[in-house]
């Protein structure tokens, strides 16, 4: 059995005591002493000898401490003061009378004030015993760099106006005003600065423009900050509620300074290589996500959900946070699509129904109550064609409804990433490379002048962000924080109670109707048999709803309202089919179709014989299709001018994929098709490759009982390429 967290409140020992409370509780233990001293017969005599010693103690500390003579003269003497009160009382046995209880209030009135003087007037002389310091290295400083500049690159007229040391002493930064008639430094500064400065390995130099022409910054690296292992701050100052208003903290800095991406607005692209520490980077981002008590965090993950595993923990095994941290993980295909359905169709909810509080900006306002909804996608070249063009929608009308994507792949190509996501994301994260053609590419602007050996290590990258000003900064090296699976457990227990829930108005729609019942669908995969928590029983002891899946495209109908090809509004055509008499009776000016089953149904009747039979052709004008594995298909029939624009084989693979639910592997359906299973992923493959269209995942698909991922099929996507071999026949 795991060991549970306590989170009750820990008894503190620690000393947190001022200056003034400190001298109180002398002066009160004085009072105490010379009580109970003066009834018990204590000898005067012991007073002054503990008085003594705290003299000559305090004289002690305030020499190490290197505190002003006068200071310490002070100390002493109140010391000796209390002591000499405390063997008078003892003397006269007149502790509790009113003149000596007057006389002890009276000093320690002004002991406490004393105590408070004194450490204020200490704060201020070592606080300008350090501005006088920091001057006098500045001035030095600023001097080294004036002759430097004019010895390197023989400026004259220039002028140094400043020096500010950055945070831990890791570097500092030069302001210089550039004389007229050379408003730049040469192209090789850089190189010959850091040379010039002995710059260690790590080290470094950053020209950049300062606030008017003519100003430049100078920053220098003199550590490197980018080597450290740099764990994520979790003290109890460090996980206090933030704001999603306040950006996710992703790392460091080479100056130290912590980098932040801004998400209320924008949605991020986060890329990396295997290795470069991308699902470190997600982790912290979903840490400064969860931190927060007015964001909702889901997870799109369909090949194993493994982003999300670490933050549920806490939750669904060992039952140490009341709720799940992350409000849905959508862990396969078919799950994604409903995710997606009720996404958009609460957008549409959203601006529809808090028109009242849109008055001073076009744009919700998120709090606790209306929360910003943070979607991550992972991997997400393993997602569907159609499955990105509902996260293209999302991207495009989600940010009024402060609806959120944080889009995270391998690479930034178009292969990879929708040009929609790359558009729209003004945040740009770039993990650490190998090709810095690749950066060039995921930054468009600044991204030119990117050396990856800026950020050689493990866990580093280039980031740009929107500052303050809403202006996009020039991509910037950074470390990102190391965050621990035991670290993840912990905060998941911290920052359980402060997640916020979805709001009426965005689940009042009809795919909404399987929000409730999410966990009871994802649980028992992602899982799988393990003994679940008491805490998850709110969520799946309830009917679990399944939306029923199109037959024909294996996606999930939730009833999501989307635009028609006409441009109307409408329901998702339901799974049913048109039969080839019906079609042949429709009316020509009947609207037309979008595509789903119907117009898939159509097509299929279309490439089959009048009565239904494959093997078999009707007299006149019925259509004969051949198929040999490793040649090309051959196609015949009547009339020669309009054969059958969809193969056979394609169909036929379909029908089987759609029989075994929606996915299969390739040895599984080459089974049901009673045939070689490296001939038929041959062919089709040749098939879907004529038309354009590529499996999602590099061909891989989680299907059969245990869930395994090899080499197979989608429904959704042999769909798409009879939709493709169709449209370009029409064509």
């Amino acid at each position: 059995m795991a060991a549970k967290t306590s989170t009750s409140a820990a008894l503190d020992w620690g000393w947190h005591h001022s200056p003034a409370t400190s001298a109180a509780l002398v002066a009160g233990g004085a009072y105490a002493v010379a009580a109970t001293g003066s009834v018990t017969g204590l000898p005067p005599s012991h007073a002054l000898l503990v008085a003594g010693a705290g003299a000559a103690a305090q004289a002690a500390a305030d020499l190490y401490q290197r505190r002003p003579g006068g200071h310490t003269v002070a100390r002493c003497a109140a010391w000796l003061t209390v002591g000499g009160w405390t063997a008078s009382a003892l003397a006269d046995h007149t502790p509790l009378t009113w003149g000596m209880t007057g006389w002890w209030a009276a000093g320690a009135a002004a002991g406490i004030t004393l105590a408070r003087g004194l450490v204020q007037a200490e704060e201020t002389a070592r606080t300008e015993r350090h501005q006088r310091k920091l001057q006098k290295w500045a001035n030095k400083r600023a001097s080294e760099w004036h002759d430097r500049l004019h010895r390197l690159f023989r400026l004259e007229g220039h002028q140094v106006d400043g020096v500010r040391p950055w945070k831990g002493g890791v570097g500092y930064t030069v302001l210089v005003t550039m004389p007229s008639d050379t408003p730049e430094l040469p192209a090789d500064a850089v190189r010959k600065l850091a040379v010039d400065l002995r710059l260690p390995k790590g080290g470094g130099i950053e020209v950049r423009d300062g606030e008017t022409y003519g100003q430049i910054l100078i920053r220098v690296t003199a550590q490197d900050v980018l080597a450290q292992q740099i764990d994520l701050p979790d003290g109890p100052e460090d996980t206090t509620v933030t704001s999603i208003y306040t950006g996710l903290p992703l790392g460091l800095k080479p100056d130290a300074e912590e980098a932040r991406i801004a998400v209320v607005d924008d949605c991020a692209l986060i890329v990396g290589q295997v290795g470069s520490g991308k699902t470190n980077t997600i982790n912290v981002a979903n840490a400064g996500a969860l931190r927060t008590n007015d964001t909702v965090v889901m997870h799109i993950d369909v090949t194993g959900a493994g982003i999300s595993l670490p933050w549920l923990h806490a939750w669904a095994t060992d039952g140490n946070a009341p709720v799940p941290l992350i409000d849905w993980t959508a862990d396969t295909i078919e799950e994604a699509h409903i995710l997606c359905d009720v996404v958009i169709a609460g957008i549409g909810a959203r601006k529809s129904g808090h028109q009242d509080q849109l008055v001073d900006d076009d744009k919700l306002k998120v709090t606790h109550d209306l929360p910003e909804i943070l979607i991550l996608v992972d991997e997400i070249a393993e997602l569907t064609p159609k499955l990105l063009s509902k996260l293209d929608t999302i991207v495009n009308t989600g940010r009024a409804a402060r609806v959120r994507v944080v889009d995270c792949g391998l690479r930034a190509t178009q292969d990879v990433i929708t040009a929609a996501m790359k558009k729209q994301s003004r945040v740009r994260v770039g993990m650490r490379v190998s090709d810095p053609e690749e950066l060039s590419h995921l930054f468009p602007t600044g991204g030119a002048r990117i050396n990856p050996k800026a950020a050689p290590y493990k866990g580093c990258g280039f980031y740009s962000s929107p500052d303050a000003d809403d202006v996009v900064s020039d991509p910037t090296a950074f470390k990102a924080y190391r965050i621990t699976p035991k670290q993840i457990r912990a905060l998941s227990v911290t920052y359980a109670d402060r997640r916020p829930r979805l709001e009426d108005v965005f689940l009042d729609t009809e795919p909404a109707q399987y929000y409730a019942s999410r966990w009871g669908r994802i649980l028992p995969r992602i899982y799988k048999g393990k003994q679940l928590a008491p805490t998850t029983h709110p969520y799946t002891d309830m009917e679990i709803l399944h939306p029923p899946i199109d037959e024909f495209t294996g996606i999930p109908n939730t009833g999501l309202v989307e635009d028609n090809a006409d441009g109307t509004a409408g329901p998702r055509a339901a799974s049913s089919s048109t039969t080839p008499a019906a079609t042949a009776t429709a009316p020509a000016e009947a609207p037309p179709k979008r595509f789903g089953s119907d117009l898939l149904s159509d097509m299929l009747a279309a490439a089959r014989t009048i009565d239904g039979k494959h093997d078999q052709a009707a007299p006149g004008d019925a259509t004969v299709i051949e198929a040999d594995f490793g040649r090309v298909i051959r196609q015949a029939g009547a009339p020669q001018d309009r054969p059958n624009p969809i193969p056979q084989l394609l169909t036929d693979a379909h029908q089987h994929i759609v029989a075994a639910g929606g996915r299969i592997h390739t040895g599984d359906l080459a089974t049901r098709m009673g045939t070689d299973p490296v001939a038929l992923g041959t062919e089709l493959n040749r098939l879907l490759r004529a038309v354009g269209v590529e499996r999602p995942g590099k061909g891989s698909v989680r299907a059969g009982t245990d869930g395994e991922s090899k080499a197979g099929y989608l429904a959704e996507t042999l769909a798409a390429a009879i939709h493709a071999y169709a449209t370009r026949n029409t064509q």
